[in-house]
Formats: structure tokens, sequence, C-alpha cells
């Protein structure tokens, strides 16, 4: 079944482009929309030379949270990473969103963590974030915290989107 190609978009808060890469779209279930990229997938950070992308993974943009949440393909070490950021966007064919640094990370082993929170700090500063970003941003990271040690859903199982790309 061909699926449709989407762009994936974040930006920086001040609107500077940050990763970007085309994903196929592969539906919808009660935790948002998901995308997927398979392995060889290129990817860009702002404007420097493209990356492929070794493993197969899936992309979670929830309708209405201040979080994205990748799910990579097995042997990556990382099986999830969930960007904090500000609630994802849909137009014409592209999902956009502003990183604000913070991110959720469970590698395969078990180890679980909340990553750059020192980047989060000096950009609270560099780009003037309202209070009200901060605060949703450390409500997010606070909660994917829990969320991803807990093993709650969607975070429980390889979602079954999974199996579209690998």
């Amino acid at each position: 079944m061909p699926f449709e190609n989407v762009n994936v978009v974040y930006r920086k808060y001040d609107g500077s482009l940050h990763w970007h890469h085309s994903a196929l779209l592969l539906g919808e279930d009660e935790h948002g929309v998901w995308t997927g990229c398979v392995a060889g997938t290129l990817g860009r950070k702002g404007s420097e030379p493209p990356v492929a992308w070794h493993q197969a993974f899936v992309i979670l943009f929830p309708r209405d949270a201040w979080w994205t949440a990748l799910f990579n393909a097995e042997p990556n070490r990382t099986e999830i990473y969930c960007d904090i950021t500000t609630v994802p966007e849909w137009r014409d064919g592209e999902v956009t969103m502003v990183d604000l640094d913070l991110d959720v990370i469970r590698k395969r082993d078990g180890r679980i963590y909340l990553d750059d929170e020192d980047e989060f700090a000096e950009h609270q500063v560099r780009y003037a974030y309202p209070p009200d970003v901060i605060a949703s941003a450390r409500a997010s990271a606070d909660h994917l915290l829990k969320a991803v040690t807990a093993y709650s859903a969607p975070f429980s199982a390889p979602p079954r989107w999974l199996d579209h790309v690998v």
C-alpha cells in the first residue's frame, strides 16, 4: 500500500530551521498521527549536509501535546527519543513544530533520562522563551519521564506502525 509523503520540519524558537526530512504518512490512532522513515532516509539539520539514518523509525505527533516521540527499529541503541516541542501543526503536507531543547530518552538497555537541560537553560535566555513556554516544556518533560519510565501507552511496546517501514 503506497503512503503519502509529508515534510517533517523542526524549527528553533527564532524560526530557524532545525531537523527536517521527508517521511511517509502512515496513519492515526488514539495517540496521534504517525509518520515513518525507512532505513537510509536522508535528513538535514538546518543547512548542514544531509545524513542517512541507518535504521527505520516512526514518529508520533500527538494532536494537542508539547512533544513528539521517535521510536527506532532495532538494532539502534536508542529505543525512544522524545523531543519537547510546541504542539505540532499540520498544513499543506507538512508538520511543523518548535524544538524546545529538552529530550526524554529511553535506551534499549533500560536507561531513561532527561537530556539537554543545559541547552534549555541557555536558550531560555538566547531566544527569550516566555514563562508559559518554559512551564509547558517543563510539564511535558515531567509527564514524559513518568510515562516512558512506567512503560505507559504508547511507550509500552514497539508501535505497530514500525512494521510499515522495517
